[in-house]
């Protein structure tokens, strides 16, 4: 069974940084594409950062030059380092895998997705 366990979150103030881990089991992702999604209350889920295999990276426009995702395929793991936090940036974290190779900005494209975890930037 394919699990993906996110851990990290937390409350910083705006400034402040965070570092989002999201471990999979079940199944090596090594040669697959991982992401990172997020979604505040009352918003629909949006694509944050997306990662190949092989390290081509992807990132939504709103989080470009503070977040910076990375993966360790000997750990089967992705992490997503968030820095410049903003309020804005409020929201659960999800932790996504997919079946594909290219870094994916949709969430049909994912097959696997975590039960995320709450990042809260306070003012």
């Amino acid at each position: 069974q394919v699990q993906l366990v996110e851990s990290g979150g937390g409350l910083v103030q705006a400034g402040g940084s965070l570092r989002l881990s999201c471990a999979a089991s079940g199944r090596t992702f090594s040669g697959n594409a991982m992401g990172w999604f997020r979604q505040a209350p009352g918003m629909e889920r949006e694509f944050v950062a997306a990662i190949t295999w092989n390290g081509n990276t992807a990132y939504a426009d709103s989080v470009k030059g503070r977040f910076t995702i990375s993966r360790d395929n000997a750990k089967n793991t992705v992490y997503l380092q968030m820095n410049s936090l903003k309020p804005e940036d409020t929201a659960i974290y999800y932790c996504a895998a997919s079946l594909m190779v290219a870094p994916l900005r949709r969430e049909y494209e994912y097959h696997y997705w975590g039960q995320g975890t709450q990042v809260t930037v306070s003012s």
